[in-house]
């Protein structure tokens, strides 16, 4: 039987190391007796780019040097990895994987493009989707997040998918030949090998319980008890209609619509520890080393009015004088943690805020709409009940947002 070249294609957007990561597949294999030959195609479209490497391998003690392709060819690739779940998902549609075939090994975070971000709503690709057509289109499919392992380890993706191919054992070398070529590689080797052992043992996927609490413990944190019990009341009347589509749908949008990101949230968020912690990893800062997080600030007139009392309404000029141009707030520093703790400790007035008083006006009308359209068009009511995906951000976005929403409950009303 005639040898036949090993094909492997790496999928990765810019930053994630997917050229080291071709860089230590070729190393692997030429210390292991292989000829091997990398090439890349880079990207300039959304998400910073993605570029295809192509690797293939062939055992030098064939007769004779190899004639290696230079781009993966359909139907003809045995290792795919992608480093994001929609770049999986376009492997599958360039047909790149196939079921009699190809290892695939992806990452299940997502890094949404220009089109889902800018669609009025909720216009993500449905995850569940692509992970279907991976599972489908794949003779094994390796899945993890990929990239909360490597962050956990304080390296990058491409070390914890090497780490996943490894376990994969679709190519012949083994453990130690992996972590090899990392410490030859020479550069962050130690994270590099952390995240490589956590790549090759993937953590389990978060259990579906642990999702159905997440609502509760949100709204707990976003203001108190009382208002998460208010989520649980407002949901009894829908759970009385009897169908779990429409409760699971106005579940989530309420939960989110509850938790509406006012000036008190967002300085709340700015001065978590997690925060904090999380920046400091992602920076790479070592231990001692001093870091400084400057935030940005430029609220609108009505963002700060909507956080006032609502008989507070003629403060709308003299809060224009403050607002009229950007702050920059260094949360590291004593004055400008201070600044957002002294924002974020009004969260008990919120109640009596004139934006908390207009939003769950529009929730119970919101509501009501969909409880009485089930009870006509069940088929509608579980429309009604995603009508506030229209409604994210703050700012412009959110007015827009709102104008959105206002027209859809109009257009179903006169229906």
């Amino acid at each position: 039987m005639q040898p036949r070249a090993i094909t492997l294609a790496i999928l990765a957007m810019g930053g994630e190391g997917g050229g080291v990561l071709a860089d230590w597949v070729v190393d692997l294999a030429e210390h292991a007796g292989y000829y091997a030959q990398a090439t890349s195609v880079p990207g300039v479209a959304q998400r910073t780019g993605t570029t295809i490497y192509y690797v293939e391998l062939f055992p030098q003690t064939a007769s004779g040097e190899p004639v290696l392709a230079l781009m993966p060819v359909p139907g003809e690739v045995d290792i795919v990895i992608a480093s994001e779940l929609m770049e999986a998902g376009r492997a599958v549609q360039r047909g790149l994987v196939t079921p009699d075939r190809t290892v695939l090994i992806a990452s299940t975070h997502r890094v949404y493009s220009m089109t889902e971000r800018t669609a009025p709503g909720d216009g993500r690709i449905n995850s569940d989707a692509l992970l279907a057509a991976c599972r489908e289109s794949s003779a094994r499919f390796v899945r993890a997040d990929f990239a909360a392992v490597a962050q956990q380890s304080g390296s990058v993706i491409s070390a914890a998918l090497f780490g996943a191919l490894a376990s994969t054992r679709a190519l012949p070398f083994d453990r130690a030949a992996f972590e090899d070529a990392i410490r030859r590689g020479g550069v962050g080797v130690e994270p590099s090998l952390a995240a490589f052992a956590a790549g090759f043992q993937p953590a389990d996927p978060v259990p579906e319980s642990a999702h159905q609490a997440s609502a509760i413990q949100r709204l707990t944190q976003y203001q108190d008890a009382q208002y998460a019990q208010l989520y649980l009341d407002r949901l009894a009347p829908i759970r009385e209609c009897g169908d779990a589509v429409l409760l699971e749908e106005t579940a989530r949008y309420l939960a989110l619509w509850m938790t509406y990101e006012d000036a008190i949230r967002v300085a709340a968020l700015k001065i978590r520890r997690e925060r904090f912690e999380r920046v400091r990893r992602e920076s790479r800062a070592a231990p001692g080393q001093l870091l400084h997080i400057d935030e940005f600030l430029h609220p609108r007139v009505e963002e700060i009015a909507d956080i006032l009392p609502a008989s507070f309404g003629w403060a709308r000029r003299l809060i224009a004088l403050f607002t009229g141009r950007g702050r920059i707030v260094r949360t590291t520093s004593l004055f400008g943690f201070l600044q957002l703790y002294a924002i974020a400790a009004l969260r008990p007035l919120r109640r009596k805020s004139l934006r908390f008083q207009r939003e769950q006006k529009r929730i119970e009308e919101w509501l009501e709409l969909v409880r009485t359209t089930a009870r006509k068009d069940l088929a509608l009511a579980r429309e009604v009940a995603q009508y506030p995906r229209v409604l994210r951000g703050y700012g412009d976005t959110y007015a827009e947002g709102v104008r959105q929403f206002n027209a859809l409950m109009k257009g179903t009303d006169a229906s």
